[in-house]
């Protein structure tokens, strides 16, 4: 497939601004603190993997109006509707939200999100399944499911959470539903930063990100991801592989002769 442009993609469901190379994606209704709908799913879902296949966006922001995040699935919009269904309705819901997950985890381009205040339920999956996390001291994060008569085991969370937070913590939130707070976030390992600009921190780092090796960051994401499955062993000769590949970039003969020449490199992403 040819590469594809995104900087002047037009979003339905959520605000779409693209600075330099990095996009910030806003989900942009405050005044219910930003839940999701079947239409944002799945335009977030299609979004994700155009951007596999488009080289003006080297990095993405996830972030939420109004000082809210995400609450999750809106409860009128989505939760009502699924009450009614048959099971094969359900399960292409719970098919095309898992498919949001491993379409943020394919695509090459780092994702960070800027967490403010509720961070519930789908939301809180979107912020896992992101490559980091930046909040603020009033964010909290709760994997509602249980809350609502459902398993813990929504959207992946069974699996990428325990990998990040680890597993006691994983199980706790997972079985109680209860809230995360920032500052246990931010001793678990879920955020990277606590601050009270969570999305200044995310921009500064995305910034950064963006003008390095992108053709690089995206074997990185991609090596973080499959590795889960790997030995040690397949992983050492899978990174060989991966390395030797990048040896090839324009990218590394131009950090190299940069440092040569006792100047910044400058990446092209090629």
């Amino acid at each position: 497939m040819n590469p594809i442009t995104l900087a002047n993609y037009q979003a339905e469901n959520f605000l779409w601004d693209v600075e330099g190379t990095v996009a910030t994606i806003t989900l942009n209704r405050p005044e219910r603190k930003n839940p999701l709908t079947f239409e944002s799913y799945a335009e977030l879902r299609d979004l994700f993997r155009q951007l596999a296949y488009a080289k003006d966006i080297h990095v993405v922001i996830f972030r939420g109006a109004g000082g809210n995040f995400c609450s999750g699935g809106d409860v009128h919009e989505i939760i009502g509707p699924l009450t009614k269904m048959d099971m094969t309705q359900l399960l292409d819901f719970t098919r095309m939200t898992g498919d949001l997950v491993k379409a943020m985890r394919a695509c090459p381009q780092p994702i960070i999100s800027a967490v403010e205040g509720i961070c519930a339920g789908a939301g809180a999956i979107i912020a896992m399944a992101s490559d980091m996390r930046y909040g603020s001291p009033s964010a909290k994060t709760a994997f509602l499911f249980t809350r609502v008569g459902l398993a813990g085991c929504d959207m992946g969370a069974c699996a990428l959470l325990p990998r990040i937070i680890g597993l006691g913590h994983a199980s706790d939130l997972l079985y109680t539903g209860r809230a995360m707070k920032a500052e246990e976030g931010e001793r678990w390992g879920w955020y990277n930063n606590i601050s009270d600009d969570p999305y200044g921190a995310a921009s500064t780092t995305a910034q950064r990100m963006a003008a390095g090796p992108n053709f690089a960051h995206g074997i990185t994401k991609t090596m973080l991801h499959q590795e889960w499955n790997m030995s040690v062993d397949q992983a050492i000769e899978a990174e060989a592989q991966a390395q030797a590949i990048c040896m090839q970039t324009r990218d590394f003969e131009r950090a190299y002769n940069a440092f040569v020449n006792k100047q910044t490199p400058e990446f092209q992403g090629d």
